[in-house]
């Protein structure tokens, strides 16, 4: 019995949770991945390089331009574009205002240990203040420590224009190679259908629970955990047979039952459709308590019991004595071997509550209900509660 603790972890499970693991992407997008990158890093070192010495005409010895952090903003915006971490703002703001911080604290903080963690520090604090937050950013502070930068022209060129140029060719090549970005940071959420079994709420409630960092924005997230929603459906539907579910060895009556015995069956056993068989106990029927109903005259409201109790009672004139005179003809039927998914239609669009499951030679194997069809449904696509 669970007292509460935590689950203890075999060193086996351990030393597995080290190993990478591999990334769920087909060779043509790592390629796509790899050129956008090159293309990017490009572009933004000779376009720095040229503004630097031909434009701004800085010393090549004494002025840097290119700067490390923008190989991992590389990474972010090529292979992760949709990712929070990666749009413009955060690339930009992220690698140019951390600079600054860095640059401040060699200026200000006397002791380069100390400077340094107030670098990165301060520096996540104020991407989590204006909505820049970005990994490399936290480099580009540490490099000015590094680097003994104190220099506030430094986060100008080369940050802000490695990044700016790096944004740029993410702009074009993403877009051209079907990666739409970058993902505007207020766009509204796409709606959720009316099949959806979570809202935008549901999902924002979630990640407030989860209170991590979410490397993918949320209309990515809402489609992938709805793709992963509609798998596990089609799977767990996909493979489930009418013989699966439905109820076997249903009570078969004759054509010749009398009313009154076909109605005291059903309230006995609490079900509301018979199966009617021939003598060679093949399906010829169905009788429903709707087919009981539709005998007596429901327009006048008062007096219904007394008429169901005249009809079943043979009272009142010539009146259906027997379950063959009242039982629907034209049958809907299934092979138990048919999968559920193909007989939903019949309960959806022909509105029918019982679904008779039969063999080759129409012998009657089980009935197939609402009741057993909104169970399975249940059963597979019940969440279980963390």
């Amino acid at each position: 019995m669970s007292n509460g603790a935590s689950p203890q972890i075999s060193p086996r499970t351990f030393l597995n949770a080290f190993w990478p693991k591999a990334q769920r992407v087909d060779a043509k997008e790592k390629w796509r991945i790899c050129i956008g990158a090159f293309l990017g890093i490009c572009i933004a070192g000779l376009g720095a390089y040229h503004l630097s010495h031909n434009v701004l005409g800085l010393d090549g010895q004494s002025m840097a331009w290119l700067i490390a952090p923008l190989g991992a903003s590389a990474v972010l915006v090529f292979a992760v574009p949709s990712s929070p971490l990666a749009q413009p703002w955060s690339v930009i703001g992220g690698n140019t205002l951390s600079a600054l911080v860095g640059i401040a604290c060699v200026r200000w903080v006397p002791d380069p240990m100390l400077g340094a963690a107030i670098a990165v520090a301060g520096a996540i604090a104020l991407m989590f203040a204006l909505r820049c937050l970005h990994p490399p950013g936290g480099a580009s502070a540490l490099l000015m420590l590094l680097a003994g930068v104190d220099q506030f022209s430094y986060a100008f060129t080369p940050v802000f224009v490695d990044s700016l140029l790096l944004v740029l060719a993410g702009l074009v090549y993403n877009n051209l190679s079907g990666r739409p970005w970058p993902q505007a940071l207020g766009a509204s959420p796409e709606p959720a259908s009316a099949s959806a079994r979570f809202t935008q709420a549901d999902l924002d409630a979630a990640l407030l629970r989860y209170n991590q960092v979410v490397d993918m924005n949320e209309n990515d997230l809402t489609r992938l955990l709805r793709q992963a929603e509609a798998n596990a459906y089609q799977r767990n539907m996909g493979e489930l047979r009418c013989a699966d579910i439905m109820t076997a060895e249903p009570h078969l009556v004759p054509e010749n039952l009398p009313l009154h015995q076909a109605w005291a069956l059903m309230r006995q056993h609490s079900i509301k459709a018979l199966p009617v068989v021939d003598q060679q106990q093949c399906l010829v029927g169905i009788v429903t308590t709707a087919d009981f109903m539709k005998q007596i005259d429901l327009d006048a409201h008062e007096g219904i019991a007394w008429r169901l109790r005249g009809l079943l009672r043979g009272m009142r004139g010539r009146k259906p004595q027997t379950v063959g005179e009242i039982m629907s003809r034209q049958v809907l039927t299934a092979r138990p071997e048919q999968a559920l998914v193909d007989a939903i239609p019949i309960f959806t669009q022909h509105q029918h509550r019982h679904l008779p499951i039969i063999d080759e030679q129409q012998h009657v194997l089980g009935i197939l209900t609402q009741s057993d069809l909104i169970n399975a449904l249940y059963r597979a696509c019940a969440v279980p509660i963390a």
